[in-house]
């Protein structure tokens, strides 16, 4: 009897060796952490992306403690031919099973794409494809293209309008086409009823609000001036007078570095050339601001129809009401130009 219950003993702890071995073997495997990150990383997989690169990505990124361990829980989840495109976060402490589950799965971390200070299209374009799996040519096809355009209520010279610069959560892996579905559907959040009702009681649709922010921004660098230099332009095209904006002719030429506009700048036949043409350009100059929008939304009223730069070379501007007035300035400031022999 002694001697049946030695032996049963031995069974026990035999097996409970071995189911103690089994638990290490599989806490090891798969639940220790085997990524020596400081906090997190990404690693990408899209269609370019073979196994074999996502396992280099893991080795040299997440530098990955073991690498085998990986490789054999991957393939006992038949991972190598599931793969899905995606953004996939690898933080600190992280197991392999707890990865292959995210990357199985298409579980993405999010990217936060933001897109400020952006002027032309081929900008912005390139801005987009740096943060997500689109190519800039993918973006800046659709961007051109003017049935695309008519398609989401704009066109290519009005498109940028469509995209408030923000921070978005969207994933990495999304479609061209639906990110621009994304941004009209954000930029029809933000023209809501109340900035609706605003800019039709100045006169304007919200893509020539655009327009007129996105002037207003490139002619001055102080934003609290943002209201001011607005109401200077709403006045001008509430009693028909051209606009005459230095940064739309800049525009026009294709040069922004220009610190002085001359004859020869104005003569340019242009529709953005707004010294020889009436009203507000065809599209805005860039992709304008939240700031900017609502600078003109909430522009300041005063009887300003002139604007001229400071000659103190701050950025700012002198403010005139009559022409005498608006001649003084701009002559304190040639004297400027003059004397620092800007061209």
């Amino acid at each position: 009897m002694k001697k049946q219950l030695s032996k049963t003993r031995k069974i026990g702890l035999t097996v409970a060796a071995l189911a103690v071995i089994a638990l290490l073997f599989i806490y090891f495997l798969a639940l220790a952490p085997n990524f020596g990150v400081k906090r997190y990383v990404y690693v990408y997989v899209d269609n370019r992306h073979s196994y074999k690169n996502l396992c280099e990505q893991i080795q040299d990124s997440a530098h990955c403690r073991n690498m085998a361990t990986f490789r054999f829980l991957a393939s006992a989840f038949r991972y190598p031919g599931k793969m899905k495109a995606g953004r996939y976060i690898v933080r600190k402490g992280m197991g392999n099973l707890t990865l292959l589950r995210n990357l199985r799965n298409g579980n993405q971390e999010p990217v936060h794409l933001t897109f400020n200070n952006i002027r032309f299209k081929t900008d912005l374009a390139e801005r987009l494809s740096q943060q997500l799996m689109c190519s800039k040519d993918e973006i800046l096809k659709r961007l051109n293209d003017t049935l695309y355009c008519d398609s989401l209520g704009f066109k290519p010279e009005t498109v940028i309008a469509m995209f408030i610069p923000n921070t978005y959560d969207i994933y990495w892996n999304i479609s061209p086409d639906k990110l621009m579905k994304r941004m009209k559907h954000e930029y029809d959040n933000f023209w809501n009823d109340k900035r609706k009702a605003q800019a039709q009681q100045i006169g304007l649709s919200p893509v020539e609000v655009a327009t007129l922010a996105s002037i207003v921004e490139e002619e001055t660098a102080s934003k609290d001036e943002y209201p001011l230099v607005a109401g200077v332009y709403i006045n001008r095209l509430h009693i028909g007078m051209p606009l005459q904006s230095d940064p739309t002719v800049k525009f026009a030429v294709g040069d922004f570095s220009l610190h002085r506009i001359l004859f020869e700048h104005l003569s340019v036949d242009s529709p953005y050339n707004t010294y020889k043409y009436v009203g507000l350009p065809p599209g805005p100059l860039r992709v304008p601001s939240i700031q900017g929008m609502e600078a003109v939304l909430n522009y300041t009223h005063h009887n300003y129809i002139y604007m001229c730069a400071k000659e103190d070379f701050s950025g700012r501007h002198n403010y005139a009401a009559t022409l005498n007035e608006h001649v003084r300035n701009a002559n304190r400031y040639r004297a400027a130009l003059d004397a620092r022999n800007i061209r």
